[in-house]
């Protein structure tokens, strides 16, 4: 998939390519770091390209989520989903029932499948973290991610192949 989505992006710049994918819920910056590297972009801007790519949609997400969602849960299908997101992020934050913002960051800085700032958005407004809070957990967290995962490539055990399959 991370394949079909940079060979759509190949006619933009590879800065903006790292930026788009750093944003994606599906990516973030466990897949824009490798990307960088990948094309040729330095450690140090392609973490802060990932990290602003992973950072974009959070402060429109955190506004936008809640209504959304309830919005589209009147209808059978969106219902379901949101359900089963809801439930599937509800077993994967006991550290952040615990521990609030500060565990919202752990949450949000472990750099696995589904535990980046996406699934912090909706963690955040499924444990009614107030904004500000919320913003700094995850804003922490994704820095942390985005150093784990640099550390992970410079080592070579992380590269786009590996992520892409």
């Amino acid at each position: 998939m991370l394949n079909t989505i940079s060979g759509c992006l190949k006619a933009i710049p590879k800065e903006t390519m790292v930026v788009i994918v750093g944003a994606l819920p599906v990516s973030e910056l466990r897949g824009a770091i490798p990307l960088g590297l990948s094309l040729g972009i330095p450690l140090v801007k392609t973490f802060w390209l990932a990290v602003l790519g992973n950072m974009l949609p959070v402060i429109p997400a955190l506004f936008l989520f809640e209504p959304i969602s309830n919005g589209l849960r009147k209808h059978g299908l969106f219902r379901r989903f949101f359900d089963w997101l809801e439930r599937r992020t509800r077993n994967n934050t006991d550290v952040i029932q615990k521990y609030e913002a500060l565990g919202l960051a752990i949450f949000v800085g472990i750099p696995l499948p589904l535990t980046g700032a996406w699934s912090g958005v909706i963690a955040a407004t499924l444990f009614k973290i107030r904004f500000r809070y919320a913003f700094l957990a995850i804003t922490s967290g994704v820095i942390i991610a985005g150093v784990i995962v640099s550390i992970l490539c410079a080592l070579g055990i992380i590269s786009w192949k590996a992520v892409t399959g």
